[in-house]
């Protein structure tokens, strides 16, 4: 109680805006990344019942998502700047929900095709929308940690996406025991990549409505902080933004045709051509090198994100505590990039293979709560917001890239090994650029409390 009392009402706002906002976007975003990627799962008996479906298709099929996504990141993000975020997160997530439902009822690769891309563009948004929305409620000295509470979210997804979906992954599966071919029985007339879909785009929906009436826009609409608190925590936060202002970058358009947004959207696009690439052909990979079933390579590809999580974690606490954003992202992705082209060399023995693609895994993805924090170094507002937009939307081709390149490969060459390569080569690229771009002179450690 006497600790309590001590509080002020700042570090006050600050706990509670932690408490009360961060677990429904950590759900949310958990949904959003299972929808997005399950398909990887669901390739594993997709390509069994429908014919038509190679590697080549699914490549171009997972990728095509993020052309969709692509149209809307820029407006998405400045909606939740100059809008309300609440009420944009929640269109983009009942939308998502149905198109992610919709996906179990495709035949060809056409309509795979236009569901994939349709999905894209009703996620559109939702990611930059987030990291402008932490924007409104906590300052530079927290906003690392907040990302990476958020971001936390992935690997997370990662992990229960395939736990639950290895459970539907054999209704209807037609495979071989003892010598004979037997098939399982549907469930409703379904197979179980179909009820993979289904059961994961209905709590989009559900969740979506739940943001409407949860969410807060901003501290000064929040009736579960007292007036000293929200007054506090906005009086911090424009304290902060005056600091940073800088006259070259006020308008969107500036901040969008500013050299640093474009070499950072550069280098985001290579770390997630890999980051992609992988994920999406991860289970294929292992059930192509060691002949596994479908349910045994969804377990498995559990095993990376257990790595990503104390990553992002780390790092996360870690750029905020030394005040270091530049090199919190590009060691983790070096890392990541050597682990991945090593993981070609331990095909034929699995243990060796799945500690490989566990530690790329982990740099693939421990970078992003400092590199999400460099925007905010030199842009505000509606700039920051149209800058974090093109970062995301540029960037997130390289989910159109990686998938199809190793789709590509696989398809014309038998082997995943050129892909790996080019999945290292492209991520290493992007350590380099973050590393050589002139952040020097930005004032993060300038600012008061950082």
């Amino acid at each position: 109680m006497n600790q309590e009392r001590k509080r002020s009402p700042l570090e006050s706002a600050r706990i509670k805006a932690f408490i009360r906002l961060l677990p429904l976007l950590f759900i949310c975003y958990i949904i959003a990344y299972v929808d997005r990627t399950n398909v990887a799962v669901a390739k594993l008996t997709m390509e069994q019942d429908l014919p038509l479906f190679d590697s080549r298709v699914f490549g171009f099929g997972s990728g095509i998502f993020f052309l969709g996504y692509f149209l809307l990141e820029i407006p998405g993000s400045i909606i939740v700047e100059r809008w309300s975020a609440r009420k944009w997160i929640c269109r983009i997530m009942v939308t998502w929900g149905i198109m992610a439902a919709i996906t179990a009822f495709v035949q060809t690769p056409i309509q795979f095709y236009i569901v994939r891309f349709l999905l894209g563009v009703a996620e559109a948004g939702f990611f930059p929308g987030v990291l402008v929305y932490l924007t409104h409620w906590f300052a530079s000295k927290d906003r690392a940690r907040a990302i990476s509470y958020f971001l936390v979210a992935s690997p997370i997804a990662m992990i229960l996406g395939p736990a639950i979906s290895r459970l539907f992954i054999d209704i209807g599966r037609t495979h071989e025991v003892d010598g004979l071919m037997v098939t399982n029985p549907l469930f409703l007339g379904l197979r179980g990549w179909q009820i993979i879909y289904i059961f994961w785009g209905i709590p989009a929906v559900i969740a979506g409505i739940v943001v409407m009436f949860y969410l807060t826009d901003r501290p000064r609409h929040a009736k579960w902080l007292t007036v000293e608190e929200s007054e506090a925590l906005e009086a911090e936060l424009t304290r902060e933004k005056s600091l940073r202002v800088n006259a070259s970058h006020h308008s969107v358009w500036t901040a969008l045709t500013s050299p640093k947004v474009l070499l950072l959207s550069l280098a985001y696009f290579g770390i997630v051509t890999a980051n992609y690439g992988i994920e999406f052909f991860l289970p294929s990979i292992l059930s192509k090198w060691y002949s596994l079933e479908p349910a045994t390579v969804a377990y498995l590809v559990m095993i990376p994100s257990l790595l990503v999580i104390p990553g992002q974690l780390l790092i996360g606490w870690s750029s905020d505590h030394f005040h270091e954003r530049r090199w919190h992202s590009v060691l983790p992705v070096v890392l990541g990039s050597v682990l991945l082209v090593l993981s070609i060399l331990t095909n034929g023995n699995i243990y060796l293979s799945m500690i490989c693609f566990s530690i790329a895994a982990a740099g693939m993805k421990s970078y992003m709560p400092a590199f999400w924090a460099l925007p905010s170094l030199f842009l505000t507002s509606a700039a920051a917001a149209g800058s974090v937009g093109m970062i995301n939307s540029i960037g997130n081709l390289g989910g159109f890239l990686g998938p199809y390149v190793m789709g590509y490969v696989d398809k014309s060459f038998g082997s995943y090994s050129y892909g790996l390569c080019f999945l290292s080569l492209t991520s290493i690229l992007s350590a380099t650029l973050i590393a050589v771009i002139p952040l020097k002179n930005e004032p993060d450690n300038e600012l008061p409390g950082s």
